[in-house]
């Protein structure tokens, strides 16, 4: 069993980051039933949710002239355009059928902002805007973030890197993430947690 103050953050697992969703990441149902199991460890687990307007500033279909994976300049920042995905109430932005976490204390829903994305659990891309999760861990007296989820290579490094920065302990259980990986994302991503001081469990059971 994890320690009193260790927390599973299961990051977006929803339909339409799954085969046959929206923005579907290769492979990404084989980590439902793996997330099952590593939960029942933990006394604490936390899921994130990816909650966008239908008219977000993240999708292609926003920007004429441009398609998904293209990449523009935001105010805050170098932003990837996405095919339109997580939609507010619609069933791509709801959990997997398969995820069984019932005693998952809190849901954190994220990208709601119109005019900002929000890779990271922490913060919005902007690196400033607080998504209200540290104080909730911290007043909880969580201290160790293992990570597990969609995707490797956005959310889950994004979130990592917040939370070391913060000043957590971070693990990432790199064997239930999976990755969308494009233009050398993952590689990038594998890079940016290592520096920041992430732990990163290969293989999980």
């Amino acid at each position: 069993m994890a320690a009193p103050h260790d927390v599973l953050l299961i990051v977006d697992i929803q339909n339409d980051f799954c085969p046959g969703g929206g923005l579907a990441v290769p492979r990404a149902d084989e980590i439902v039933a793996p997330i099952n199991r590593i939960a029942s460890r933990f006394g604490h687990v936390v899921l994130t949710q990816d909650w966008h307007p239908a008219d977000h500033i993240s999708f292609a279909s926003r920007h004429p002239g441009h398609r998904p994976f293209d990449t523009i300049e935001l105010p805050y920042g170098s932003q990837t355009l996405w095919p339109d995905h997580c939609v507010q109430g619609t069933p791509g932005a709801a959990f997997h059928a398969g995820l069984a976490v019932p005693h998952a204390e809190l849901i954190v829903r994220k990208g709601f902002h119109r005019a900002i994305d929000s890779y990271s659990t922490f913060f919005e891309n902007d690196h400033t805007t607080p998504t209200g999760l540290a104080g909730y861990l911290r007043e909880r007296g969580l201290t160790h973030v293992f990570l597990a989820g969609l995707a490797t290579d956005f959310c889950v490094a994004w979130s990592a890197v917040d939370g070391r920065r913060l000043g957590f302990e971070v693990t990432v259980l790199l064997g239930a993430c999976r990755a969308i990986d494009t233009r050398g994302s993952l590689a990038g991503a594998m890079t940016d947690m290592r520096n920041a001081g992430v732990t990163i469990v290969e293989n999980v059971t």
